[in-house]
């Protein structure tokens, strides 16, 4: 699979890493001892700290590039360690969606992980035209998306807000087998290090079963 990404959205300095992993199985439990690794090595980490990281900043400059508060929202990563020193704990929610939190929480990096057998085409990366519809994940209702903000999409649908929000219309179930593997890529963060992201997230989910069908592509 290609994702594609515009010249507007290459000029703000966006690209991706991508892979993908067909013939997985997800549940719940497996990566049980990879979780409390993670949680393990950074349950004392001041959170104060991270503002300090290049990583982290690098997200948080692109995030004010694009008229999101950093300090409201968080970015993936950020938030996931975050959510470790204050909870002691990362979510459970399935396997294959767990390796996306431990490789984020991890590198810091923004991981999305999604299901192929509900993306039409290849996806690519545009400017949003204003009017598109997206529906979130953890929301009810859909949202109209404003003109100007960087979205993954399909031949259908808007897949991901970028970099930080999954439609759950793309979102991996229990019943999901195939997956695309994506690390959201920032100015400011070396391309390796969103390599090494869709690396750890890949040699998560191939515990699951399965075969990667590619080396790891960036875009």
């Amino acid at each position: 699979m290609k994702i594609t990404i515009c010249d507007s959205c290459a000029k703000l300095g966006i690209f991706v890493a991508h892979t993908e992993v067909l013939g997985t199985n997800n549940g719940h439990g497996v990566l049980e001892d990879d979780l409390r690794l993670v949680e393990e090595r950074f349950s004392s980490e001041d959170p104060e700290r991270l503002k300090e990281n290049p990583v982290v900043r690098a997200y948080r400059d692109f995030y004010w590039r694009i008229g999101i508060d950093p300090t409201k929202t968080r970015p993936a990563g950020e938030a996931l360690r975050r959510r470790i020193e204050r909870n002691g704990k990362l979510p459970r929610i399935n396997d294959i969606v767990d390796a996306g939190n431990i490789a984020s929480s991890s590198t810091l990096i923004p991981i999305g992980i999604y299901d192929i057998a509900k993306v039409k085409g290849e996806p690519s990366i545009v400017l949003s035209k204003g009017g598109e519809i997206f529906y979130p994940i953890g929301k009810d209702k859909p949202e109209t998306l404003r003109a100007g903000i960087p979205i993954m999409i399909d031949e259908e649908k808007v897949m991901h807000i970028y970099p930080h929000r999954d439609s759950r219309i793309t979102s991996v179930e229990e019943s999901t087998r195939d997956v695309l593997i994506v690390g959201a890529g920032v100015p400011g963060v070396d391309k390796e290090i969103i390599k090494n992201a869709v690396e750890v997230t890949t040699s998560l989910i191939l515990k699951l079963g399965g075969k990667q069908v590619h080396e790891i592509v960036i875009s």
